[in-house]
């Protein structure tokens, strides 16, 4: 269970927010939002719940948030990334690394609207792209 600090609880309230606007702003049903974020009904129903243990995949929240027009640093914000928390190694990885540098110019106030409205895009295609399959 989710104490109304843990990362969990953050997550299922920023979870709750994004799907109550897409019902209302859309009209979405659960399997609306399922179909369109790429993210099971089953998923959704933990994320609503705060019922997990090990972090969300990182495709599935870029999914979940590109498909709702959500800024993905919302959802890292509530998730409380990518600075360490319990379960996660102590030291910081490639993605981490990467997503900080992402997540600082997109809140440096020096950087253009422009440039962070770039980033965005940039962030929305890779996630929304389809994954190639290597053999």
């Amino acid at each position: 269970m989710a104490t109304d600090d843990s990362p969990q609880a953050a997550f299922a309230r920023f979870v709750r927010r994004a799907v109550d606007d897409a019902k209302n702003a859309r009209g979405w049903t659960v399997n609306d939002l399922a179909s369109e974020t790429g993210v099971g009904r089953s998923t959704l129903f933990r994320w609503l719940a705060g019922d997990w243990h090990d972090y969300p995949e990182l495709a599935k929240v870029q999914n979940f948030c590109a498909a709702l027009d959500v800024p993905v640093s919302a959802a890292f914000r509530a998730l409380n990334m990518p600075g360490r928390t319990p379960g996660m190694t102590a030291r910081p990885s490639r993605v981490d690394k990467d997503l900080q540098v992402i997540l600082d110019r997109l809140t440096d106030p020096t950087v253009s609207a422009a440039e962070k409205r770039h980033i965005r895009e940039a962030l929305r295609r890779l996630a929304t792209r389809p994954i190639r399959k290597t053999a």
